[in-house]
């Protein structure tokens, strides 16, 4: 049976009147020097988009030297110049500075700024019921911040000595010496520079999102009524807060070794025979620095496309979302696991067995509420009425890179299997499905979902339907096969692997995987028409196009800066009534008071009609349990 914990709050409504009134702008303050949130998240998903395309056309350039070693390239000597030898073949030390500056992008340009810079801008002020972020002057400047770093980044892919080619995970001593090879030079200083800056918008966004969420909630939206993808963004807040100043810290002493003599990271080094003076200092330190963010990192990306993915399923399920305080309760242990289980990375730098050991069974503990999220998405999806629009198809293949990603985790989590596949193409399948594809997936069901109240417009079905297919089919031709030829010793970052017998028989198979790369890269230009027509010409959006439950459908189709013209509404139930017994419809939005629905109330919803209003200027918040 449930109960209620009543408490009286003052209808404050957070000084509606006061803050419905006409914002003056001009273009820049509108478009480019806002303070709304919705601009500013519109700033981030554009900016994700245009380092998406970067991104996957680098990572297709050096697929072409993967699958094709034999062939010429000398057709991108207008496009990289130098960089394409006499031979018409990729530069060696060119070929690791792609696949750092692919996975730098990838990992935090694209999939923290573009997802969660976008969405959390977009729906935290919206879907607990606030005006505008709790500091919208800092909110700004968490996006410039993050424009700096993008410009910083990107001049670095055009110097003469090259971009930063140390790995996206930029171990020293490659990174910490500035003559040990081109990309360690200038290359390296402006990658450093240009995290600085990235972890100062992070670190900006986070203490805005963490403050907004506590803050301004609107009458009744406690937090047992908030909406899940506002738990993932939350939570995703709390740790990059925690844990991107640890990389901040590794980032800085790397710059004291490059340009200050100091050794946090090096010793007893030689290069061409002559012996540097550095002493005392460990790589070591640097990894235990990078992976204590590098791992929380991969929460940063996957929570809030889980967050998402659970609203699309439960709307488009057409039922409740199956195990709320589960889904939250797993979301929590996820956050806390992720701080303690970050030298599984390090299983092969030589630590001591039994604390490997430790990390190996927390590493295998984390799978539990993943499992629980997987199994609460399929619950919900168990005989629900699916509309399977874009959106739910994105979400969907989510949860299918979750299963096929996720089961491969527990291999690699595993300290005497992972020492035979450390760095193989097995451990790239891995993460590329489970962190990748899987966040991806995400960012594209959100873009779909919430268009129409970004834009007031709808995109179209049918290229949404063709971009998905395309994409689905072309991550698993992507990346299934790595597993395989990760088995067989396949290792990652070489530049060819003609030169070794063991390796040709799988040429086939990794030409195989070169081609779905460049198709799937194609298709993501069917997603790019199909976003930018529908901007200007996509059929105007109806109030709620997707019959949705939570608050942001309850303001205009195109909401000004303060989003609801009047009062912002009180919240009285949570957020996924779906097809409730006795309904008149097959959804209840949030702000629909019980008095309202009779016909659907359960007993001890129609016990707490009395407690709504007192009449005297104050709301009764009621919190279900």
């Amino acid at each position: 049976m449930a109960t209620a914990d009543i408490h009286i709050a003052e209808d404050t409504h957070h000084d509606d009147h006061e803050h419905d009134h006409d914002h003056s702008t001009n273009f820049w303050t509108h478009y480019i020097f806002t303070t709304d949130h919705k601009m500013i998240a519109k700033q981030f998903l554009i900016s994700g988009i245009i380092w998406a395309l970067i991104g996957g056309a680098l990572s297709v350039i050096f697929r072409l030297q993967l699958g094709f070693p034999e062939a010429q390239l000398g057709w991108l000597k207008p496009i990289l110049g130098e960089w394409i030898t006499a031979e018409g073949k990729i530069d060696p030390e060119f070929y690791l500075a792609l696949v750092t500056m692919h996975g730098t992008i990838m990992v935090f340009f694209v999939l923290t700024a573009g997802l969660s810079g976008t969405f959390s801008n977009f729906l935290i002020p919206l879907q607990i019921g606030a005006r505008d972020m709790a500091s919208g002057f800092m909110n700004m400047l968490s996006y410039w911040f993050f424009f700096a770093s993008s410009v910083i980044m990107l001049i670095s892919l055009f110097i003469e000595t090259g971009p930063a080619s140390g790995g996206w995970v930029i171990y020293p001593p490659l990174s910490a010496l500035p003559q040990a090879v081109n990309g360690s030079g200038l290359g390296m200083t402006l990658w450093l520079t240009a995290m600085a800056l990235f972890i100062v918008s992070t670190l900006l966004g986070g203490i805005n999102y963490i403050t907004t969420v506590i803050n301004l909630r609107t009458q009744g939206m406690s937090f047992t009524k908030l909406p899940l993808t506002i738990w993932a963004f939350f939570l995703t807040a709390i740790i990059g807060l925690l844990s991107f100043p640890v990389l901040f810290s590794a980032a800085l002493l790397l710059i004291f070794d490059r340009s200050f003599g100091t050794s946090f990271y090096l010793s007893d080094i030689y290069i061409n025979g002559e012996a540097l003076p550095n002493q005392g200092g460990s790589p070591i330190l640097f990894q235990h620095l990078f992976w204590f963010l590098g791992h929380p990192e991969v929460y940063i990306v996957l929570l809030p496309a889980l967050g998402i993915t659970s609203e699309i399923i439960a709307t488009n399920s057409r039922k409740p979302i199956f195990g709320y305080k589960a889904m939250i309760g797993s979301m929590l242990f996820i956050a806390i696991l992720s701080f303690v289980v970050w030298a599984h990375h390090m299983f092969v730098t030589g630590m001591n067995p039994f604390l490997g050991s430790v990390f190996m069974l927390l590493t295998l503990i984390i799978a539990v509420p993943s499992s629980v999220k997987v199994f609460n998405y399929l619950t919900t999806l168990w005989k629900g009425n699916i509309r399977f629009t874009t959106a739910m198809l994105f979400s969907i293949g989510l949860v299918s890179f979750f299963i096929s990603g996720g089961l491969t985790g527990i291999h690699l989590g595993n300290a005497a299997i992972d020492i035979q596949l450390h760095d193989t193409y097995f451990v790239v399948a891995h993460f590329h499905l489970v962190m990748g594809s899987a966040s991806f997936f995400g960012m594209m069901a959100g873009v779909y979902h919430w268009f129409p109240k970004m834009f007031g417009r709808m995109m179209d079905a049918k290229l949404g339907y063709i971009h998905f297919w395309l994409t689905f089919v072309g991550v698993y031709l992507v990346f299934f096969p790595m597993h395989y030829i990760g088995i067989a010793g396949y290792p990652r970052r070489y530049y060819s692997f003609t030169n070794f017998d063991a390796f040709n028989s799988f040429s086939d198979l990794n030409m195989l995987v070169s081609i779905a790369a460049i198709l799937t890269l194609a298709a993501q230009f069917i997603f790019l028409f199909n976003f930018f027509y529908s901007i200007w010409r996509g059929r105007t959006a109806p109030a709620n196009p997707w019959q949705s439950t939570t608050l942001e459908w309850t303001t205009p189709v195109n909401p000004g800066h303060g989003n609801w013209p009047g009062e912002i509404p009180s919240v009285y139930r949570w957020p996924y009534d779906y097809s409730k017994p006795g309904a008149k419809e097959d959804f209840i939005p949030q702000h629909i008071p019980f008095s309202e629905t009779p016909e659907s109330n359960l007993e001890e919803e129609n016990d707490l009609i009395k407690l709504e209003n007192t009449g005297s200027g104050k709301s009764i918040v009621i919190d279900e349990k």
